[in-house]
């Protein structure tokens, strides 16, 4: 049984870091193409008018795939819960890199307020 679990969770884990990938690789071409239209406007000399609608779209696009990466960041959390729900907590699946803890610790510096001079 618990080589089913692992085998369940390496192809949801495979599945997953190809999403990922994929969403990161979408976002940064999408935002080259933002990048590039005014830079090529500008080259050909060109009105800031000519494409407007266009730049409005592609930083549209930007904003749905930063919140489509937001969401799949989400499905990555869920999935380590379901992952220690299985007993699979220390069973670790796909690339080895850092992780930003879920819910970081006070560092125990604190902001106070100062009066203005």
């Amino acid at each position: 049984m618990l080589q089913q679990r692992r085998a369940a969770a390496e192809a949801v884990a495979k599945q997953l870091f190809e999403a990922e990938e994929a969403l990161d690789l979408a976002l940064a071409a999408v935002a080259g193409l933002a990048v590039t239209m005014p830079s090529v406007r500008k080259g050909a000399n060109l009105s800031i008018m000519f494409g407007q609608d266009a730049m409005e779209s592609a930083t549209e696009t930007l904003s749905h795939l930063t919140q489509a990466r937001r969401t799949i960041i989400a499905t990555h959390k869920a999935l380590s819960v379901t992952r220690e729900q299985l007993g699979l907590r220390h069973y670790s699946v796909g690339p080895e890199n850092d992780k930003p803890e879920t819910d970081p610790k006070p560092t125990g510096v604190h902001l106070h307020e100062v009066k203005a001079a």
